[in-house]
């Protein structure tokens, strides 16, 4: 009998497994096989299917429920405050002592997709938390992931449980303790580029019994969500080709759909949409043209490694059956001699027909980027009341450092707006949205000093749209960079920037949170933070008049939507890399962000 390869395959990345197979153990009795690298890939995701067996015969338990009769199942975890168990239906029980029984419990309103809901607007209606009464918001429980750094992840509520995710793993807890239901994990891949390499992951996507998350060398799975049991595994792109995957996928009707990361390491970006029963792959679009398809003229000859990466999380219109996906910027990053032109459709946000993958439309925001900026902020979709007519919106603050309203339906140019002060590209927007674009703005190889900086005048990090005030809240950063361009040839394992950028020496920078009017988008109030301008903390808005957000400090910070004055804050010492949520359990309203590598949940105190 050979190696136990499946008690093994927890501690081996996919290419240790596949060098396993490739070569055998022959001191163990496996011989080598001699197979493709489809097959290979295919069987190394079939074995990842299988998991050891329990090391230890679980506790069955059964408990008399307060509403009338009992439930039985194992125990997966309990104290003198909760309990949990795993019925025989394979499903999760949350429980609460109620005298000598126990009642169910679970969420009234979950935090299903990464933004909260697929329009990407991170609003939520609970308005138990409000402006009267946040200044009594408490700690409620923690949960560390051990093995983490500064998570970026925004968990998942569905029904009680809370889905945390880190690179190549997956945690879920019960959302009104914290407590660890299940855990899956696989190793990191060796030998990756650019941000996979440093270990991100922002979130899953869930619909019915299902959970899909990414790995960090562009796979894309499905989880038994009750279990952590791994359903299916489809490679999306090559990861030796310097593709990655960092983001939460989105779930959009029978599909779940994905991009992919690389944007700063050549990888040519696409969306692809999958079968969510079988992994099967239903359509591929890609953010580049092929050489002679439309658009191609807009690069000029070398396509080969255009970069505009496709790793955040796009949003959904039902109503359209509309996809919305924001492309990264084009490669090489700092220097555009090679490729002329536009080169579309680098920093746009792409509507796709969500059943085909078929472009739509098309809006660009930053033709022919020299600086980074990559269009990928969140895409936020309302539909509103503006200039007197009902329009299907779309909001974007990008990271050039303007705020577009769009046409949604048409991808139409409404209205563009600058939102910082530090802005020294363009001077403003031509009638189309096209920049209007200031003179010596373009990196040399002494470098130019060019505002906003290359982490841009906002960033992923989430952004939000109260109905209520009307107003449109954005993490913004006052900051600037020297640009400097260089010649580069790009190579599989390395970024490709040809050119590099720095701090402006003794400037003074600052974060502020910005309240725009979409309806003209000027800037209603601000709040300037203490701070580096190193954090990348999101924001929430909620039906309860506040806006919780990561402050630059360090501190988790409730303000006015109205104003923006300060209502409550608690200092985390942390260096925010992720957006809250909230939901509501067992009756009781919870915000909840990652910090550091913690989990922090709070409710109202008595």
């Amino acid at each position: 009998m050979g190696p136990n390869i499946i008690g093994r395959l927890a501690n081996l990345d996919d290419a240790q497994v596949g060098s396993v197979i490739l070569n055998g153990k022959p001191a163990s009795g496996m011989p080598a096989f001699a197979i493709g690298d489809v097959e290979l890939s295919g069987l190394v995701a079939y074995l990842r299917t299988f998991r050891p067996g329990p090391r230890r015969a679980a506790e069955s338990l059964s408990v008399d429920l307060a509403t009338g009769g009992s439930i039985t199942g194992e125990v997966i975890g309990r104290s003198l405050n909760d309990l949990q168990l795993r019925t025989v239906d394979g499903k999760i029980a949350l429980l609460r002592p109620d005298g000598d029984k126990f009642r169910r419990v679970t969420s009234q309103v979950d935090w299903p997709t990464y933004h909260g809901d697929v329009s990407g607007n991170r609003y939520s209606e609970l308005d138990q938390i409000s402006v009267a009464n946040v200044s009594r918001l408490t700690p409620a429980w923690v949960y560390n992931v051990s093995g983490a750094g500064r998570l970026q992840t925004t968990p998942l509520v569905v029904e009680g449980v809370m889905y945390v995710t880190n690179v190549n793993e997956c945690i879920a807890l019960d959302a009104g303790t914290g407590r660890q239901l299940w855990r899956y994990t696989r190793p990191r891949t060796q030998g990756l580029a650019g941000d996979a390499a440093s270990g991100i992951n922002r979130s899953a996507a869930v619909a019915g019994d299902r959970l899909f998350l990414l790995t960090d060398h562009a796979h894309i799975m499905a989880l038994n969500r009750f279990t952590g049991d791994l359903l299916w595994d489809a490679v999306m792109a090559d990861w030796r080709q310097n593709y990655g995957a960092t983001s939460a996928p989105l779930v959009v009707g029978d599909l779940v759909v994905s991009g992919i990361s690389g944007g700063d390491e050549g990888a040519r970006g696409f969306i692809a949409a999958y079968r969510q029963d079988t992994g099967v792959e239903v359509w591929r679009t890609w953010s580049v043209p092929a050489p002679g398809e439309p658009g191609s003229e807009t690069w000029g000859a070398d396509l080969s490694h255009p970069s505009s990466a496709t790793w955040f999380t796009g949003t959904y219109d039902p109503q359209l059956d509309f996809i919305y996906w924001p492309v990264g910027n084009p490669g090489p990053d700092y220097n555009g001699s090679d490729r002329p032109g536009d080169n579309l459709y680098s920093n746009s946000i792409l509507a796709l027909d969500a059943k085909s993958g078929a472009l739509k439309w098309y809006f660009q925001y930053t033709p022919h980027d020299l600086w980074d900026w990559d269009s990928v902020q969140p895409p936020v979709l309302v539909d509103i009341d503006w200039n007197n007519e009902d329009r299907k919106l779309l909001l974007h603050a990008n990271r050039n450092g303007f705020f577009y309203l769009l046409d949604r339906v048409t991808g139409e140019f409404l209205l563009g707006e600058p939102f910082v002060e530090k802005l020294t590209w363009a001077s403003g927007l031509d009638e189309k949205g096209r920049p209007i674009l200031n003179p010596n703005q373009t990196p040399t190889p002494e470098g130019v000093e060019v505002c906003p900086a290359v982490a841009g005048a906002t960033n992923w990090f989430s952004t939000s749209y109260s109905p209520d005030s009307g107003y449109y809240y954005v993490q913004t950063m006052e900051k600037c960079s020297i640009f400097r361009s260089r010649e580069e040839e790009w190579q599989a394992g390395r970024s490709y920037y040809a050119g590099s950028t720095s701090p402006v020496l003794d400037e003074q920078t600052r974060k502020v949170l910005r309240a725009i009017d979409i309806q003209d988008g000027e800037i209603m109030w601000e709040l300037p933070q203490i701070g580096p301008a190193n954090s990348w903390g999101g924001v929430l808005s909620t039906a309860g008049g506040i806006v919780i957000f990561g402050e630059d400090s360090g501190s988790l910070m409730a303000v006015d939507g109205e104003d923006g004055h300060v209502l409550w804050s608690l200092p985390t010492n942390a260096i925010w890399k992720a957006s809250p949520l909230t939901y509501m359990f067992d009756g009781k309203q919870y915000i909840a962000i990652a910090a550091g590598p913690n989990i922090l949940a709070f409710a109202l105190g008595e």
